[in-house]
């Protein structure tokens, strides 16, 4: 320790040293390193203690503004875009926001908070955060790491087939605006795949994935989405790999791009011949299918995942905060962007989605036309069927949709032989269409019809690549940080090393199969797991450790106590609604065949197809591999078989909080462990004997009092003061 240290000038002075608890120790240096600990004495509770930045060397957000650019960016992902707007559809439009909204304020919103402080005031990644709150449930860090390992390997490859798009985009004609010709001969035949479903379905599957028929064939590796994959590891690396210096600029772009296009968008849309049709269509409620339980579970898990609960980066990037942020503001606010996204994204996607449906419907309008005027001239209908204002040349829905009428009544008996459609709008508006066949289908469809086509799509595929990458920097932050706070290891190689990696594990995704083993992990790998991960954060916080402390630990570092209703959600409400979500999310994987939709060649659609049993262990093996983490290590702990992650102290329990056991450690290890080791040549100092800690001598110690400044579950022994509990 350096000589001038107060700890010295106490030592050499003989005087008491009246220090902070080992928990302020360790939340403020570095592990297996005491040598630069700063001592304070402890601040008076519910008063805010000035706060300096530790000289740890943790680094630190340059400012409040990039820090919250990274939350928005992190929280706010292509769910925001291609899921929220599908659920609003199919759970009863405007109606579906009311559940929405009310989960987020009973779960969200509160959860989020929690994640912000365990954060902020430990200053650790994931992997710390939950080895300090409770040793046994320290697993929880370790699971979540590979939780983000687990998506971070998909969720690159959705940003590799939008780099493919995005470069695709600079033709015109956009390539996937029209069917290819092939040449037999002196004739010229359209694509038979691509005539029997579309043009950009086409492209997607033949033409982008080159896809399988079912998921046992691998067909090899498609080197064009290979070299997709690739750049897009190669740009989340060039972002993430100096830590928050260099993701925090990226943030600046990142996050504000998406919202200047999506306002691009909703300008653009609602100019657009139908778009009205589409939002009315959206904010038109279904009350009765807003009371159904499917409708509460499906928000409830949106809500979850929009907000990345679990995943390791909201912890992540709060640590780099200063421990006096107002982490409650920040918990509201990303929260409230997040949700305004949601909204706007949904605007934006319904406007187009109407459009779209106006053009699909008029020209299902003229193609039943033709065949009715086929009918007519072969003298299969009568002319007479036709009411005398229609007009075949200029042929409103209206009119086709009254001569529909009249042809049903008259021929009843033959109509169906007719093959004649209705073409209603509302049948094209209520065609549900989530994920990739929103964005690289439905949505892709609709922008062939935009005027500037080419401009609109680029605008369009680069907004996805920024939130992707957005989430990505997130995703990895939460994977590097836990392992960066356990490990000794330069920030570059692990960062380069675990890019390396997840490039030949994300090969997987990229043969032509690879599009059906990106659904089993979306499926499998993240959801349940990362229920559980969060039930056992809010119940460690809100039980183990107490939420009357969490919420004096609050009141300390934030300067005011937040509001009362936190303490029954945390304690209460949260985990109750987690766990009726976790038992719904179990009937539902129990009730419903596990499976995925395959693309057959031959008849140009989608056809569900059950897993093969290797594919199905494989789906098991992702759940149980990503929750295996949490019973092997409350085992170990409990038989004293894995040191307890905080410094390789053995840990005991009392009153359900966790205390720092030094009674078995012998006199050098303790001193070193507190004071630091000496320079050479310096005789150490004397020490009280029969003593735990070095706090202030009084008349009444008690060594079971914890320090008051002391929180998650690193409340140390320490001597009584007047502030102590």
């Amino acid at each position: 320790m350096p000589k001038n240290s107060k700890v010295t000038q106490h030592e050499q002075s003989h005087e008491h040293v009246v220090t902070e608890s080992v928990a302020d120790l360790l939340a403020h240096e570095e592990p297996l390193d005491y040598k630069s600990s700063s001592l304070n004495v402890g601040g008076v509770p519910g008063q805010k203690v000035p706060v300096e930045s530790p000289d740890d060397g943790r680094p630190a957000w340059n400012s409040k503004l990039e820090y919250i650019l990274a939350q928005v960016g992190f929280s706010v992902g292509l769910g925001n875009v291609w899921r929220f707007p599908y659920l609003c559809q199919k759970n009863g439009g405007g109606a579906y926001l009311v559940p929405y909204l009310i989960l987020l304020l009973l779960i969200g919103i509160p959860l989020f908070f929690l994640e912000l402080a365990v954060g902020q005031k430990i200053r650790r990644g994931s992997i710390g955060v939950w080895n300090y709150v409770c040793p046994h449930l320290g697993g929880v860090g370790v699971s979540s790491l590979m939780v983000c390992g687990f998506v971070g390997l998909y969720y690159n490859v959705i940003i590799g087939w939008s780099i493919f798009y995005f470069f695709q985009s600079f033709q015109h004609p956009l390539p996937w605006s029209d069917c290819p010709i092939r040449r037999n001969g002196t004739q010229a035949v359209v694509e038979p795949e691509c005539e029997k479903s579309s043009a950009t379905t086409y492209f997607w599957y033949r033409e982008t994935l080159n896809i399988t028929s079912t998921i046992a064939e691998s067909g090899g590796l498609n080197w064009k989405m290979t070299v997709s994959l690739l750049v897009a590891w190669i740009i989340v690396c060039m972002a993430v790999i100096k830590g928050i210096q260099s993701s925090g600029k990226v943030m600046y772009f990142s996050s504000l791009f998406p919202y200047v296009v999506l306002l691009c968008f909703l300008v653009r849309g609602i100019f657009l011949r139908g778009a009205l049709d589409g939002v009315a269509h959206m904010f038109t409620p279904k009350l009765e299918i807003m009371l159904e339980p499917q409708v509460w579970r499906e928000a409830a898990t949106q809500v979850f995942f929009a907000l990345g609960l679990g995943f390791g980066g909201v912890i992540a990037f709060s640590s780099y905060n200063k421990q006096d942020n107002n982490c409650h503001f920040d918990a509201v606010l990303v929260s409230f962007i997040n949700f305004v996204t949601s909204v706007l994204a949904t605007l934006v996607v319904f406007a187009v989605l109407g459009f779209k449906a106006n053009i699909m419907n008029e020209k299902c309008v003229i193609e039943n036309a033709e065949k009715i005027l086929g009918y007519l001239n072969s003298n299969v209908l009568s002319h007479d069927l036709v009411p005398p204002h229609v007009n075949f040349s200029h042929l409103s829905t209206t009119d086709y949709a009254e001569m529909y009428g009249v042809i049903k009544t008259v021929k009843e008996g033959a109509f169906a032989q007719l093959g004649l459609e209705p073409c209603l709008l509302e049948d094209e508006l209520n065609k549900a269409v989530q994920g990739t066949g929103l964005a690289f289908i439905a949505f892709t469809e609709a922008m062939t019809h935009f005027p500037a086509s080419p401009f609109w799509s680029v605008m369009f595929f680069f907004m996805l690549i920024n939130l992707g990458l957005g989430s990505m920097i997130g995703t990895m932050t939460g994977i590097t940080t836990p392992i960066l706070d356990t490990f000794k290891i330069r920030k570059e190689v692990l960062t380069v090393g675990c890019c390396i990696i997840a490039f030949f594990c994300g090969l997987l995704f990229v043969q032509r199969s690879g599009n059906y083993f990106v659904t089993m992990f979306d499926d499998y790998s993240a959801g349940l797991p990362l229920t559980i991960v969060v039930i056992l954060e809010n119940v460690s916080v809100a039980w183990i450790y107490g939420t009357k402390r969490f919420m004096q630990d609050l009141e300390d570092m934030l300067g005011f106590r937040p509001y009362r209703i936190y303490f029954y959600l945390w304690k209460y409400v949260s985990p109750f609604c987690l766990l009726i979500l976790i038992s719904a999310t179990v009937i539902e994987m129990a009730i419903s065949p596990p499976g995925y939709n395959a693309w057959v060649q031959e008849v140009a659609q989608e056809r569900f197809q059950s897993y093969p049993p290797w594919a199905l262990a494989m789906c098991f093996a992702l759940i149980v591999v990503a929750m295996l983490p949490l019973p092997l290590v409350f085992i170990a702990r409990h038989f004293n078989l894995l040191s307890d992650g905080s410094n390789k102290l053995s840990v005991s329990y009392r009153k359900g909080c966790m205390m720092k056991d030094m009674s078995n450690l012998e006199e050098q290890d303790e001193a070193r462990f507190i004071l630091g080791k000496n320079p050479p040549g310096e005789t150490p100092a004397p020490r009280p004997p029969q003593r735990a800690y070095l706090g202030p001598v009084t008349a009444n110690a008690n060594p079971n009092t914890l320090s008051p400044n002391s929180c998650y579950g690193t409340g140390y022994q320490t001597a009584a003061t007047p502030e102590s509990d």
